[in-house]
């Protein structure tokens, strides 16, 4: 069974910074690309999730949504089975829940057939 667990988030003020990890388990993490997605305060849980990044398997194609670019870097180490989010000059609209998922590794959230429960990201002004 693969199983995802998310850890990392928490409460910064802005501009400040985070580091969330995905620890992956229950097949060959290196052969899926990953994702991070994350949903805002208000949106029905489950759904509207907004794409954030994602890394393919090897870890040399990375994606990027346009809000992101430049303050977020995605990486991995198939070693440890663990995909990373970095999260620099981070901003109040950076408020939401993140989830990783593995699966296509690109934004669109249907390539992904396992998600984690997700990691509170709060961004204080």
């Amino acid at each position: 069974q693969v199983q995802l667990v998310e850890s990392g988030g928490g409460l910064v003020q802005a501009g400040g910074s985070l580091r969330l990890s995905c620890a992956a388990s229950g097949r060959t993490f290196s052969s899926y690309g990953m994702g991070w997605f994350r949903q805002a305060p208000g949106k029905e849980p489950g759904k509207e999730r907004d794409f954030v990044a994602g890394i393919n398997g090897r870890g040399s194609i990375r994606e990027y949504a346009d809000s992101v670019k430049g303050r977020f870097v995605i990486s991995r180490d198939n070693a440890k089975n663990t995909v990373f989010l970095q999260m620099n000059s981070l901003k109040p609209e950076d408020t939401a829940v993140y989830y990783c998922a593995s699966g296509g590794g690109d934004s669109n959230s249907n390539g992904y057939d396992y998600w984690g429960q997700g990691t509170q990201v709060t961004v204080s002004s």
